[in-house]
């Protein structure tokens, strides 16, 4: 059985990278995320995102990266903003493109 190496879901995109790769992925992720929520209307701006604090520390001295992950993926889905249509979430930037073709079920 071929084993996948650990993985860590980042808190702001929640996409998994390697345990040595997240260190570098999530300052240029925090910088990309402010640069796209700046170029959001106002009203569907919202705050920085915060890294889960977790104890990842089990009893063996070992990072427990299930609980870890846990969080990160609970952070990246508050981050959703739902339609005011149909209620379905979605980020800033595809709520925009989602509410183009959005329309109200006709009444039966």
């Amino acid at each position: 059985m071929i084993r996948r190496p650990p993985t860590i879901v980042c808190y702001i995109c929640g996409r998994e990278y390697g345990t040595k790769s997240i260190s570098i992925h999530e300052p240029q992720c925090l910088k990309k995320w402010h640069n796209e929520n700046n170029l959001l209307p106002k009203e569907l701006r919202r705050p920085e995102p915060k890294k889960p604090e977790v104890r990842t520390i089990t009893a063996k001295g070992f990072y427990d990266l299930d609980a870890l992950n846990e969080a990160a993926w609970t952070s990246t889905q508050s981050q959703l903003v739902p339609c005011n249509i149909c209620g379905r979430t979605f980020l800033p930037d595809s709520l925009i493109v989602h509410q183009r073709s959005c329309k109200p079920k006709a009444a039966k």
